[in-house]
């Protein structure tokens, strides 16, 4: 195969320290699953054991959680929206979310709520359809330029949806500015002062497919993973996830890779900050990688994945593009997996260093070798539907 070139900056996290978290531990990831486990229709997701693949880019494995068949949501974000959600609920009416059932709720709790948030599509999916399982209401914003399937898909489960001419972050605001006017209730996956309680449910929530996917691999009788590539928006999912498995394989064990679009690196500008601070990204945030074009990180994220995230990466959309190309197209004797744009980044990481022209140095630098076990999450399916045979199909956003 030809060498190629790809725009990828890999920058070590120099304010790494180890540190565990107490909020996004194995014991708040555990009680996160005992709820979706109770939830009717809840079944883990794949982890796909890509060993044609692994054996092509010399590592031990390639392991796939293949979070499009969520819930047939196509997408893992119902998983911190309904947790959420409940949490609030349960406060709200004094109820033990251990024995919160969704049936009882609907049937002793007649006034509804209304739940505001803003989305790139997937989040508000899941809050819609949270909202539409417990009777409740949702009102979900999305920024300028949202694909029609996504708005579609949100107004399908009963919510109202408006598309605003915002990019993300100054639609989280509008949202919150409606929902304080209407006495509404945010359900946001970033935090800011004063707003830390219902984040910290969703990242909870999302370790959920963490939690399955170590029990997956205990079942295949496969080793611990050396490697997660995880993609960050704000980091709430990836701070959620990281939280868990820093403390199943140990901080210091495991290299945990960030990756990021480079048009919405706000991670990894924060990563390369002397500081440590957070530093924001303005601007359009024009990426394919529309999950992951948020410009402000979750303050809750970022503490996890300052202290535990081995490197940040800053990534060109055509990464994303190769890993959609190779997911869908495997080689024989591997499953296929069909993965949207936000999705394919980790594992687009992984065969962008395999072809470059700097293969070497960067697999050098990545710590990636013959006994690496690597696990990447498929974060969503082909929520854009045109999109995806776009760039899959017609080959947009070529690498050559």
């Amino acid at each position: 195969m030809s060498k190629l070139n790809f725009n990828i900056h890999i920058a070590d996290n120099q304010h790494f320290n180890g540190r565990l978290s107490d909020q996004f531990s194995i014991s708040e990831a555990e009680k996160a699953r005992r709820f979706h486990l109770q939830l009717d229709g809840y079944q883990p997701t794949p982890l796909h054991n890509l060993t044609h693949l692994a054996k092509e880019f010399g590592v031990k494995n390639i392991l796939v959680k293949d979070e499009a068949y969520r819930f047939d949501l196509n997408a893992f974000k119902m998983l911190g929206g309904v947790y959420a959600i409940a949490r609030l609920l349960c406060d709200e009416y004094k109820m033990d979310i251990d024995g919160f059932n969704f049936e009882t709720f609907k049937t002793q709790i007649k006034t509804k709520m209304t739940f505001a948030t803003a989305t790139d599509g997937n989040h508000g999916r899941g809050v819609a359809w949270a909202a539409n399982q417990l009777g409740q209401n949702a009102v979900v914003y999305m920024p300028k330029g949202a694909a029609d399937e996504r708005v579609n898909n949100i107004r399908a489960l009963g919510a109202e949806c408006i598309v605003t001419d915002m990019n993300y972050d100054d639609t989280v605001r509008l949202a919150i500015k409606t929902a304080d006017e209407h006495g509404w209730k945010v359900v946001q996956d970033t935090a800011w002062e004063g707003y830390t309680e219902i984040p910290t449910w969703i990242m909870q929530g999302y370790s959920t497919l963490a939690v399955e996917a170590v029990e997956q691999m205990v079942e295949l009788g496969l080793d611990k993973p050396t490697h997660v590539f995880l993609q960050a928006g704000v980091g709430a999912m990836a701070g959620g996830v990281l939280g868990y498995l820093a403390e199943y394989c140990g901080p210091g064990q495991l290299r945990s890779v960030v990756v990021e679009p480079n048009q919405a690196d706000c991670i990894y500008r924060s990563g390369i900050a002397e500081t440590g601070d957070m530093v924001n990204v303005d601007g359009d945030l024009a990426t394919i990688m529309v999950g992951l074009a948020c410009g402000e990180p979750n303050p809750l994220g970022w503490e996890v994945l300052k202290n535990c995230a081995t490197q940040f990466v800053s990534c060109e959309d055509r990464v994303a593009a190769f890993g959609m190309r190779v997911l869908g197209n495997p080689l024989s004797g591997d499953p296929a997996v069909i993965s949207g744009e936000s999705g394919a980044v980790g594992l687009g990481l992984l065969a962008a260093v395999e072809y470059s022209r700097e293969k070497e140095s960067l697999k050098e630098h990545l710590a990636l070798n013959k006994d690496s076990v690597v696990l990447v999450i498929n974060t969503e399916g082909d929520t854009d539907p045109v999109h995806y045979r776009e760039v899959v199909w017609q080959g947009k956003h070529a690498t050559i």
